[in-house]
Parts: C-alpha cells; sequence; structure tokens
C-alpha cells in the first residue's frame, strides 16, 4: 500500500514537473512578446515636464496662445452676472414657494 502511494506521488510529480518545463519553454520561445516602446515613442517622464504653451478657449474651443488664454480667463472672471428684472426674480420665488408648501401640504390647491 505504501509502495502505491508512493509511485503514484512520483508520477504525479513527474508530470507536474514536465508540465513547468513546458510552460517556462513555451514563455521563453514566444519572440513575437516586446517589453521595451518602440524608439521614436517619447517618455513619459519627459512628457510630464513639457511646458504646454497651447490651450483652447473655453467659450468656442478655438486654439489660443498662453497669453491670450490668460487675457480671455481675465476677461471673463471681471465680466458681471447678468441681473434678472424684479419681476421675473419675484415669480421664481413665488413658484419655489409654491412647490415647497405642495410638498408639505399635498391637499392644498394651488
Amino acid at each position: 500500500m505504501v509502495g502505491e502511494k508512493k509511485a503514484k506521488y512520483l508520477s504525479r510529480l513527474k508530470i507536474s514537473t514536465i508540465a513547468g518545463i513546458l510552460v517556462v519553454k513555451i514563455a521563453s520561445n514566444s519572440g513575437s512578446v516586446l517589453a521595451l516602446p518602440p524608439p521614436e515613442d517619447t517618455p513619459e517622464e519627459i512628457l510630464r515636464t513639457e511646458i504646454i504653451t497651447a490651450a483652447r478657449s473655453p467659450v468656442d474651443g478655438k486654439p489660443l496662445t498662453a497669453a491670450e488664454y490668460i487675457q480671455l480667463q481675465g476677461q471673463l472672471q471681471k465680466r458681471p452676472t447678468p441681473t434678472l428684472n424684479t419681476k421675473i426674480r419675484e415669480n421664481i420665488f413665488l413658484l419655489r414657494l409654491r412647490k415647497t408648501l405642495l410638498q408639505l401640504f399635498p391637499f392644498l390647491d394651488l
């Protein structure tokens, strides 16, 4: 009985060893896999240090220089927000108040 277990163990060991050798052999023979990028590819470290001087307009998407982009940002920050007519502002307030009241008291007929 002990001899049979030992024989099974040795046969399994042989099979796993052969399978492992085959896997290593197949993996080492695959010449089509390249670990390095092509030489004309710019490394990421260099790309991170580049200073970007071209930009796009947030208004219409046209290309801008750095100076034009800064000037446009300044103009956008200086532009005052448009004010609504007081009548329109009052109507918006009343609509919001009506919506809130209907959420609190759904049985009201407003």
